[in-house]
């Protein structure tokens, strides 16, 4: 049987003679809040945050630490952003969505600059990592949940009622309370049909 010899074409990286792009370094920005009376979880986020990044090969280029109330006007955050707005960061590092947005609707809000400027968001306790393709449909569903909210809001609103109904907290619905003077969906429809 004849041997196959080769024609001196030597295998080189490539792939349909394109060359292969270096690895880009990815710049994360860090950013920890605690509120005044919480000040003991500061280093504990910190140090969280930045072994993820290790583990991801990211290079820190920020790390932002903020006290204060979650109602406050977040000037560090802000830094964050403008940093983002420069390019100087390629992704947001926090521990957990309530350290960063002040609301549902500023949540969202700023989720959606960041992408538009293309730069990544990952919140670790809710392992939501925006820079991957699983993640960005996760932040859609908080679009459409962020959209629901404001509609029961302003149908409230429309109806005369407070929000959340009273007797309740935002999070737990009202059938478990019995005692809460929770609308029914058909009340709330007619309301807004009136």
């Amino acid at each position: 049987m004849p041997v196959k010899r080769g024609f001196g074409i030597r295998k080189s990286g490539r792939v349909f003679g394109q060359g292969q792009k270096a690895a880009k370094t990815i710049r994360a920005g860090l950013y920890a809040r605690v509120s005044t009376q919480d000040q003991q979880t500061l280093p504990m986020q910190n140090r969280a945050m930045r072994e993820y990044a290790a583990r991801r090969g990211w290079t820190i280029t920020m790390q932002v630490k903020e006290v204060g109330s979650g109602a406050a006007q977040r000037q560090r955050r802000e830094g964050v952003m403008e940093a983002a707005r420069r390019r100087e960061i390629d992704v947001v590092v926090v521990w957990q969505l309530d350290r960063w947005g002040r609301s549902v609707t500023d949540l969202l809000a700023t989720l959606q600059e960041l992408e538009h400027l293309g730069v990544g968001f990952v919140s670790l306790t809710e392992a939501l990592d925006l820079t991957t393709p699983a993640g960005r449909a996760m932040a859609a569903l908080l679009a459409v949940f962020a959209a629901n909210a404001e509609g029961a809001k302003s149908l409230a609103s429309a109806c005369g009622l407070d929000w959340p109904m009273p007797g309740r907290n935002s999070a737990a619905p009202a059938s478990a309370n019995p005692r809460s003077p929770a609308v029914s969906t058909s009340a709330a429809l007619r309301c807004a049909v009136s």
